[in-house]
C-alpha cells in the first residue's frame, strides 16, 4: 500500500477520529465492531494491529516428506517450519510411515524441538503441535538456561580429560543436544518478534536491531557448546590417563586455559546481561590474551613424550578452547554494538 494521508476529525466535541484505508481493512479482514490494538512507540507514532481471532492464532502447515531425501534432509524442512513459527504441522508420507521411521520422528521431535508434541497420527500422517507460549519463557530465561548448561559442560569437560572419565564425557555430549534445542527455540522467538511488536516487548526485545544481535549471540553460544562437545569427544578417544602419563606440563596448561575460558564465558554473559560495555571490552582483551597463550601450550604438548594420536587429540582440544575464546569475543562485540544508542531510534 502506498503512503496515504488522513485528516483528523473531531466527533462529538471531544473525540478525535481518523478513517482507515479500505484496502488495508479488507486485507486484514476488519469489519464493523472489530477491535484494534494501538501501541505507542517512543517517537509517539502508533502501531495499529488487528486483534487476532482465536482461529487465526494457530498457524498451520502441511509438510510432504520426500522419499528421495534422507531422514535428516526431511527433518531440516520440519525445523524450518518450526523456526518460522508454525504451531500445527502435519507431516505427510505418500507411501505411509514405517514403524521405525515413526518412532525416530517422535524421538527427534522430543529431543530437538522444545514445545512440540505429537497430537495425532494415522498411517500416512503425523500431526505435531506447539504448546509453548513465548511469554512464558522469555528471551532472557532461554539465554540463562542455555548459558548454565554450557558452563556445567565446560567444567566437566576439563575434569573428564584430567580423570580419563569417559562416562562424564559421554554425558557432556548428550547435554549438547539441550544447547541445540534452546538455540532453535530462541531463533523461533526472534523470528516471531520481528513481526509482532507486542510479543517483542513481552520476551524482552526492545529494538528491531536487537533481534539480529541476539541471533548472533545465541549462534555463538551454540558453537561454544559444539566446541565443548569436541573437547569431550577427544577425551573419550584417548585411553584413560593419569595426570602424570598425560604430561604434567601439557595437562597443567590445558587446565589453565580451560579455567580461563570458563571464566571468560561467565564474564562475557554478565556484560551482556548488564549491558556493560566496559566489561565487554575487558572480555575482548582477555579473549585475545588467552588466544595468544595457546601457542605456548601447544609447544608444551608437542614437546611431551606422548604418542602422535594423543598429541592430535590434545591439540584439537586446544583448538576448541581457542574457538571458545573467539566466540566470547564475538558476543562481547555484539554487546557493545547493542549498548550503543542511536539518536531517534525507534523501539518496539
Amino acid at each position: 500500500m502506498k503512503e496515504e494521508k488522513r485528516k483528523i476529525q473531531l466527533t462529538g466535541g471531544s473525540t478525535l477520529t481518523i478513517s482507515l484505508p479500505i484496502k488495508w481493512a479488507r486485507e486484514a479482514g476488519i469489519k464493523q465492531g472489530d477491535e484494534l490494538s494501538l501501541i505507542q512507540r517512543s517517537d509517539n507514532s502508533l502501531v495499529i494491529t488487528p486483534e487476532k481471532k482465536e482461529k487465526e492464532q494457530t498457524k498451520s502447515a502441511e509438510l510432504k516428506l520426500s522419499e528421495k531425501e534422507s531422514f535428516e534432509d526431511n527433518f531440516r524442512y520440519l525445523i524450518a517450519h518450526y523456526l518460522v513459527g508454525y504451531d500445527l504441522i502435519k507431516l505427510l508420507s505418500p507411501s505411509g510411515f514405517g514403524a521405525e521411521e515413526r518412532k525416530r520422528i517422535k524421538e527427534e521431535v522430543r529431543k530437538r524441538l522444545i514445545g512440540m508434541e505429537v497430537v495425532g497420527e494415522s498411517s500416512k500422517e503425523i500431526v505435531l503441535q506447539s504448546f509453548l507460549k513465548y511469554e512464558d519463557f522469555t528471551l532472557r530465561d532461554a539465554i540463562r538456561s542455555m548459558s548454565e548448561i554450557i558452563l556445567s559442560m565446560q567444567g566437566d569437560a576439563i575434569s573428564a580429560l584430567e580423570k580419563g572419565d569417559s562416562n562424564l564425557a559421554e554425558d557432556i555430549v548428550e547435554r549438547d543436544n539441550e544447547i541445540d534445542r534452546f538455540y532453535l527455540l530462541i531463533v523461533r522467538q526472534l523470528k516471531a518478534a520481528m513481526s509482532d511488536p507486542e510479543l517483542a516487548k513481552k520476551i524482552g526485545v526492545g529494538r528491531q536491531r536487537d533481534s539480529l544481535g541476539y541471533r548472533i549471540i545465541v549462534k555463538s553460544m551454540e558453537r561454544i557448546g559444539d566446541h565443548v562437545e569436541n573437547i569431550a569427544k577427544n577425551s573419550m578417544l584417548m585411553n584413560p590417563k593419569s595426570p602424570v602419563s598425560l604430561g604434567v606440563q601439557s595437562l597443567g596448561g590445558i587446565k589453565e586455559i580451560g579455567f580461563r575460558a570458563e571464566n571468560l564465558f561467565t564474564r562475557t554473559l554478565a556484560s551482556l546481561s548488564n549491558t556493560d560495555m566496559k566489561g565487554a571490552n575487558e572480555a575482548i582483551r582477555d579473549a585475545n590474551a588467552l588466544i595468544d597463550k595457546l601457542d605456548e601450550i601447544n609447544e608444551r604438548v608437542l614437546a611431551e613424550e606422548l604418542s602422535i594420536t594423543e598429541k592430535i587429540h590434545l591439540l584439537s582440544i586446544m583448538e576448541s578452547l581457542g574457538r571458545i575464546a573467539k566466540y566470547c569475543e564475538d558476543i562481547a562485540e555484539v554487546t557493545i554494538n547493542m549498548g550503543t544508542k542511536i539518536a531517534g531510534e525507534l523501539e518496539f
